[in-house]
């Protein structure tokens, strides 16, 4: 499959885009995906916008000044947006809507683990975020319309004093494409780009998970809080007379730091927390239960017959035999490992290859919301 050219890389390969490009330099991508499934409109994702659950964002650029506003929006903030020059961003819209989630994981030459979200654009004329750069990597859609890209690969980072948002104080254009429906542009991570709307139209970003090593290290620190357990207390009974009662003392600091040398972890440690971490929703993110919900046996038989599929807004990550949906480990038969693979990896899992081992784990994520039943109508 890796050297399999692929529709969505212009004739390339998995292979030879991950050697020649990914991490590495721009690719323009010529009717990439045309056939984007039914057609989501602005009023649809105004919609969206005034969601609580939803994050989305609401950037104008008016005399020069910029201006940007979260959501969720009231439906009369729409009404009163002029005819250009302002854009419209949700983002997750892969958890709201099947066959844009569809899109998302076409990407799945990219592991899981990096791959982030779809957010949608809408923009008329003129509508831009400014020039800026990403920390991370972006594939960059045209759905409808056309719009102009500029590209710069200049070192030069400044961003505009007091501005709302990161805006490059300085952009020195090095390249220029006009996009229209089907095109796709994927970038490297800090790489300029600066783009304006020229019709009506969206953007569809794939955008990938590139976390700071600050954030690492404050999440590892958390998720050691929860197991951590050290055995002792500090004690004292040699202490010395000070002069100076307000100074902490050498021995003090001392006996503290050998306490906190017991503070272990491994290899295995670092895979758990990555299996919680990478998985874990996002604040905003809530699962639904079924409204009409089945009794273990009553799920079991239509488990077995038409299979499962994954709630749009989960995940499922395994190292080895360890498999977390959602940020949780789950107790999985290492007998069932192979169809749990099926499950992360195809989101989706046939109901010939659903096994009795799995039945009562399957039921408890179908009372979360964490996956359906499979819809027989759709197979």
């Amino acid at each position: 499959m890796q050297h399999t050219p692929h529709p969505l890389l212009g004739g390339l390969s998995p292979a030879e885009f991950l050697r020649d490009y990914w991490h590495k330099k721009p690719l323009l991508i010529r009717g990439a995906l045309t056939d984007v499934g039914p057609h989501v409109d602005f009023a649809w994702l105004a919609e969206l916008a005034q969601q609580d659950d939803v994050e989305s964002r609401l950037i104008e650029c008016r005399n020069g000044r910029w201006h940007l506003e979260q959501g969720p929006f009231r439906p009369s903030r729409f009404k009163k947006l002029p005819d250009s020059d302002w854009t419209v961003l949700v983002q997750n819209v892969n958890h709201h809507l099947p066959h844009v989630a569809n899109i998302l994981w076409r990407f799945n030459f990219i592991p899981y683990a990096r791959l982030d979200d779809l957010m949608i654009s809408y923009a008329p004329p003129g509508g831009t975020v400014g020039p800026h750069f990403d920390s991370y990597d972006v594939f960059l859609l045209q759905v409808g319309g056309r719009k102009s890209w500029k590209i710069s690969a200049q070192q030069q980072m400044e961003l505009v004093d007091g501005a709302p948002l990161k805006i490059l104080s300085e952009f020195h254009c090095e390249q220029e494409f006009i996009l229209e429906h089907g095109d796709m542009l994927y970038l490297p991570p800090r790489y300029a780009h600066y783009g304006v709307a020229i019709e009506p139209g969206m953007t569809y970003s794939i955008g990938f998970r590139a976390p700071t090593s600050q954030e690492l290290a404050t999440q590892f620190l958390i998720y050691l809080q929860d197991r951590v357990c050290l055995d002792g207390i500090y004690a004292d009974p040699e202490i010395a007379y000070q002069d100076e009662p307000a100074q902490i003392s050498d021995a003090m600091i001392d006996q503290v730091a050998g306490m906190l040398a017991e503070l272990r972890w491994d290899r295995a440690t670092i895979a758990d927390f990555l299996g919680h971490y990478l998985t874990e929703p996002k604040a905003h993110v809530f699962y639904d239960a079924p409204e009409d919900e089945l009794d273990e046996e009553e799920f079991a038989t239509l488990a077995m017959q038409n299979g499962i599929v994954l709630d749009l807004k989960s995940q499922i990550l395994y190292i080895e035999e360890q498999f977390y949906c959602n940020a949780e480990l789950l107790a999985t038969d290492p007998a069932d490992r192979a169809s749990w693979q099926h499950l992360a990896n195809q989101r989706c899992l046939p109901g010939s290859a659903v096994s009795a081992t799995m039945l009562a784990l399957l039921y408890e994520g179908y009372l979360a919301g964490y996956w359906h039943l499979a819809d027989p109508v759709a197979q």
